[in-house]
């Protein structure tokens, strides 16, 4: 996809570079970033509504645009607290439900301050799922179903990657994610 990103996005295309791809945190996604078959795409929405209706045009392009294999919808200007994101989480799993999604499209979670249950916040297993920006990355169910089926032990992924961040350390992150977030910032 060569389509002019946003300061935002671009953030978010890096942090995939560097975390995501760069600390292999999804095996599969190299793959779509030499293909360049990953779409990012800024929301400005500061509500749920207007986050949702994003969501769903989003959803809906991805379903129609056969080159495009994922996308990450930035929400740059909202959802900033951790505790609003979760509450636009909750109506995203029912927008799924609402648009018959379920089973073709699923919705995988970043936030600058995501934090697992039962963790402190400043657990470095976190960082697994911060990105510089809330962002909603909307997955096609059957290719994830392929590619795990390719990939030995599936499951070990996520313990791997607490491994890989306890290994890199919270100043890493910290920093990686200021440093993101700021260009971002000063590019707008």
């Amino acid at each position: 996809m060569n389509e002019q990103l946003t300061p935002a996005c671009r953030a978010v295309q890096q942090w995939v570079a560097e975390v995501v791809v760069g600390l292999n945190f999804c095996p599969f996604a190299h793959r779509e970033v030499e293909k360049q078959s990953i779409r990012y795409l800024e929301s400005n929405a500061h509500n749920i509504e207007q986050a949702l209706t994003d969501l769903v045009q989003a959803m809906q392009e991805l379903l129609q645009d056969d080159a495009t294999e994922t996308t990450l919808l930035v929400l740059s200007k909202g959802f900033t607290e951790f505790a609003d994101y979760l509450d636009l989480l909750d109506y995203v799993a029912l927008t799924l439900r609402e648009f018959q999604f379920e089973g073709t499209l699923q919705i995988a979670s970043f936030h600058p301050h995501y934090q697992f249950a039962d963790t402190a916040e400043d657990d470095v297993s976190n960082y697994t799922n911060r990105a510089p920006y809330p962002v909603l990355h909307i997955l096609r169910e059957a290719s994830l179903a392929k590619a795990l089926a390719r990939y030995p032990h599936p499951e070990q992924i996520p313990e791997r990657n607490i491994k890989v961040a306890e290994q890199q350390g919270k100043a890493y992150f910290d920093t990686l994610l200021a440093r993101l977030h700021a260009a971002s910032s000063v590019a707008r």
